[in-house]
């Protein structure tokens, strides 16, 4: 299962949210290759950050998954979602960072004894 979690220091109170949670799911979704039913997107305003020593709209997220992702994918999704942010919350994308994290690359530990 996918999961986007997204901080942001914009205040999201009054702004109509559902784009965002729906873009964000679809482009997740078609660039991963997950169905869209295990997508889960988290998002959080009013986070203070700071970046360029500077506290203009900014946004900090982490993409987790279980597979699917190599080089190509985590460029696209970084693309993508500061994109769709930078539309709808008009964050510049030169000021979203996107941690990604495939949870099937950490090596097994081996279990001799």
């Amino acid at each position: 299962m996918p999961c986007l979690y997204i901080s942001t220091n914009v205040n999201l109170d009054g702004v109509n949210l559902d784009p965002i949670f729906s873009q964000a799911t679809t482009a997740i979704s078609t660039i991963i290759g997950k169905p869209e039913k295990f997508v889960m997107v988290l998002l959080k305003g009013s986070v203070p950050i700071q970046f360029e020593s500077n506290k203009e709209p900014a946004a900090y997220g982490e993409l987790i998954s279980m597979g699917g992702i190599n080089p190509e994918v985590k460029k696209n999704l970084i693309g993508t979602i500061g994109r769709i942010l930078q539309s709808n919350l008009s964050i510049p994308t030169t000021r979203f960072f996107l941690k990604v994290f495939d949870t099937t690359a950490i090596p097994k530990k081996n279990s001799k004894m």
